[in-house]
């Protein structure tokens, strides 16, 4: 049901985020996630485990309400972190079942695992990116009334996004 939540999160956010390249990411991961989505499901069956018609109608019934009460309060920026949270979530679960399918000789277990673990961490690295950019364009845009952002408020001065030199300070 987690992976399943990530899912629904990257289709809705693909159309509600105001942000281009959030609105992006979201699209260029969607398939692969709906296909780790796919690979449960069919392992799910193949083990004869029920997928839980009703569970699944609940929690998508919770996800409306949830998405309309959050859609008028929340950012794009806000929508991202907790699409990398979740999806830290499901990548810790898909290196349990890769784990699990070495250890049990389950290679189809180990397979989806390792392929679920990869295609999340890659997906997390690229939304860590994104949240780190507008985050940065958040407070540049933002009111900075109090702040003191000159390049000289600090002896580590930013000379790129992501890179730091150090100032000299005479004494």
């Amino acid at each position: 049901m987690q992976h399943q939540t990530f899912v629904e999160n990257l289709a809705d956010h693909e159309k509600q985020a105001e942000d281009a390249r959030f609105r992006a990411l979201c699209a260029r991961f969607l398939p692969k996630a709906q296909a780790h989505q796919r690979m449960l499901e069919d392992y799910q069956r193949e083990l004869g485990a029920e997928t839980g018609a009703a569970k699944k109608a609940l929690g998508k019934a919770l996800g409306v309400a949830r998405d309309l009460a959050d859609a008028a309060r929340e950012s794009d920026f806000l929508r991202l972190v907790g699409d990398i949270v979740t999806s830290r979530q499901s990548e810790d679960t898909f290196k349990t079942f890769r784990e699990a399918g070495r250890a049990l000789g389950l290679t189809r277990l180990q397979q989806i695992g390792d392929v679920g673990e990869r295609e999340h961490d890659d997906f997390h690295r690229e939304a860590n990116r994104l949240a780190q950019q507008m985050f940065v364009e958040h407070v540049r845009e933002g009111d900075t009334t109090g702040l003191d952002l000159s390049p000289s408020a600090s002896s580590a001065t930013s000379t790129e996004f992501g890179a730091t030199s150090r100032g000299t300070s005479s004494l």
